[in-house]
């Protein structure tokens, strides 16, 4: 399973309106209509035209008094939007605007400031900053328990988000642990087949599928894929998310033909709503390579994976180390279809991505023993000698390691 994965969050859309419904006077009025109208867009997914009513309604919060909800509630609920859309960086510095501008009027501690943290979390995640991620989550829990109690919903979902940076970097035990708990608080609030529990439940099949219980993993991503299904519609965003994660475990199940056909379904719900070029279309892109890989389609393959490794290039550039992940799976592909020097090129490409790093990875000992293999095919046997001894010397360095299964997307 994928950290990628495992690290999407998906925004639900609330976009919390009770405080003003009902109570509003003529000058506020503007703004509800713009924000009611953003959060129908929102709940079906139509993106762009929520983040023009959410532009306009940043615009009119703008007039109101310092410290008046209605901003973070405009600039939270547009970065939100960005964030859907690939638009990473606009999203991030709308986060950084909320955040900055609330901590100076309410205070470091309040619990408007935790949601901008967790908002701007996310984007880091996103990014693959997990340093930086990762203590915004923590302080935002800290908050919210604080604030609201251990148990209640917006407890669960920094557990969640927390969980999920945890996953990212292969930190099972503890996304497992957050994952749980977020779980038992929202089951007890909302009751076992409620949309609200869905994330979590396809959350923890993703960490379960990450620790070799595919058994279980299947079980809570069916579940949560029946929900999300009743409750939001078959074509919604959250729907093709557990298609995708159902998708891989059928993969590492060795059942590819039926991947195959839940990954078909999501990638035609991603392109219907985000387009044909954004990161979550390369995560299914990667994930339907693997599929059409794992029953000898190397063409097939090829095609979905070149074209998800391009998005994921122009999102990301072609230096950052979340691209090394689909840089190998490719080269593997076309090391397989004897394309030995295509294949070497893009090892190479992804080696320089891992040592970046600064530490002997599993994922760098898996990219040094493919070249080692490939140079062999080649007929380059002694500079394959000199690979595999680095490799055996990062063995020997961390003997407990296990080489990880290969990303569809971003690490």
């Amino acid at each position: 399973m994928t950290n990628s994965l495992a690290g999407r969050v998906v925004f639900l859309g609330v976009i919390l309106l009770a405080a003003w419904l009902g109570t509003a006077s003529g000058e506020d009025l503007e703004w509800i209509d713009t924000m009611r109208a953003a959060q129908k867009a929102l709940n079906e997914s139509r993106y762009a035209d929520a983040e023009q009513f959410l532009r306009t309604a940043v615009h009119e919060a703008e007039k109101f008094p310092p410290g008046d909800r209605r901003f973070d509630l405009s600039f939270n609920g547009l970065a939100k939007v960005l964030y859907s859309q690939g638009k990473y960086d606009e999203a991030e510095r709308s986060y950084l605007q909320a955040v900055a501008v609330l901590e100076k009027k309410l205070g470091p501690g309040h619990l408007r400031v935790a949601q901008s943290l967790n908002g701007l979390a996310l984007i880091y995640q996103m990014q693959g900053k997990y340093k930086e991620a990762e203590p915004l989550f923590g302080r935002s829990l800290t908050i919210s328990e604080k604030v609201l109690g251990p148990e209640h919903p917006d407890v669960a979902d920094s557990l969640n988000n927390l969980g999920s940076v945890y996953n990212s970097q292969s930190r099972f035990t503890e996304a497992e642990s957050a994952y749980l708990r977020a779980l038992a608080i929202l089951e007890k609030v909302y009751g076992p087949h409620h949309v609200n529990v869905a994330s979590t439940l396809n959350n923890l099949g993703v960490v379960y599928n990450s620790e070799g219980k595919p058994v279980e993993a299947e079980q809570l991503l069916q579940r949560a894929l029946r929900i999300r299904e009743a409750a939001l519609g078959s074509k919604h965003a959250d729907v093709a998310a557990s298609l995708d994660n159902l998708g891989a475990v059928y993969n590492v199940q060795g059942k590819p033909v039926e991947a195959e056909r839940l990954l078909k379904r999501a990638l035609a719900i991603q392109e219907g709503i985000r387009g044909p070029a954004h990161p979550e279309v390369a995560i299914t892109l990667g994930l339907l390579g693997a599929s059409y890989e794992a029953q000898g389609r190397l063409n097939e393959a090829t095609g979905v994976i070149e074209r998800g490794l391009a998005i994921w290039e122009r999102f990301l550039g072609p230096n950052d180390i979340r691209v090394a992940a689909t840089l190998s799976r490719l080269a593997r592909i076309y090391g397989a279809e004897g394309k030995y020097g295509a294949a070497e090129s893009l090892l190479k490409r992804s080696l320089v991505l891992q040592e970046s790093r600064g530490s002997n990875s599993p994922e760098l000992l898996m990219d040094l023993e493919s070249y080692a293999t490939l140079l062999r095919k080649m007929d380059r046997g002694l500079e394959a000698i000199d690979i595999e001894a680095r490799a055996e010397a990062i063995r020997a360095e961390h003997p407990t390691a296990s080489v990880p299964k290969r990303a569809a997307g971003p690490q």
